[in-house]
C-alpha cells in the first residue's frame, strides 16, 4: 500500500513539474533556463510536500519516509532541470541533429564549420545568452564596456580549469 501511494504521489509530482515548467516558459519571462527550471522543480516539490503535510496522519508513512519522498522529488526536479531544458538549451550536439533535419537530413561535411560559426552563434544569440547567465550568476560584471570576472567567477574558473586539465579524458575519439 505504501508503495502505491508513494508512486501515486510521485506521478502527481511529475505531472505537476511538467505543468509548472510549461506554464512558466509559456507565460513568464525566463532569464536563465537552468535557474527557472530549478525554480519550477522547487515549486512542484513544495506543492506535493504540502499534500503530504495536509494528509500527515492519513498517509501510512513515517516522518522519515515522508522526508525521503520530498528529497526524491527535489532531486528529481533538479535532475529534470539539468537533463532536459538546460541540456537542450546548451547542446551543440542537439543543434547538429536539428540542423541536419532542417536541411533534409544532410549537410556536406566541409560546410559544417560555416553552419555553426555563421548560423549557430547568431541564431541562438549565444554570446548574449551566456553573458546574461554569467551576470545573473554573479560571476562577471560589465563595467564601461569591459567584461570582468568577479571573485566568485575567478574561483569558478580556477575549479573549471583544474577539472578540465586533470579530470577530463586526455585522449578521446575525435574525427
Amino acid at each position: 500500500m505504501k508503495l502505491l501511494i508513494a508512486l501515486g504521489l510521485t506521478l502527481a509530482f511529475v505531472v505537476l513539474l511538467l505543468a509548472v515548467y510549461y506554464l512558466h516558459v509559456l507565460y513568464f519571462p525566463v532569464e536563465v533556463v537552468l535557474y527557472s527550471a530549478v525554480l519550477d522543480g522547487i515549486v512542484a516539490t513544495l506543492a506535493v510536500a504540502l499534500v503530504l503535510w495536509l494528509l500527515w496522519r492519513r498517509l501510512p508513512f513515517t516522518g522519515f519516509e515522508k522526508l525521503l519522498l520530498v528529497l526524491v522529488w527535489a532531486l528529481g526536479g533538479y535532475a529534470f532541470a539539468i537533463s532536459v531544458p538546460t541540456v537542450l538549451d546548451r547542446s551543440l550536439s542537439f543543434y547538429i541533429l536539428e540542423k541536419l533535419d532542417e536541411r533534409g537530413g544532410g549537410i556536406k561535411l566541409a560546410s559544417i564549420p560555416d553552419v555553426f560559426t555563421k548560423e549557430y552563434i547568431n541564431e541562438f544569440r549565444l554570446v548574449d545568452v551566456r553573458l546574461t547567465e554569467q551576470l545573473q550568476s554573479g560571476t562577471i560584471t560589465i563595467d564601461n564596456g569591459c567584461v570582468k570576472l568577479t571573485d566568485r567567477g575567478r574561483r569558478l574558473a580556477e575549479v573549471s580549469s583544474f577539472i578540465r586539465k586533470n579530470l577530463l579524458p586526455k585522449h578521446r575519439l575525435l574525427m
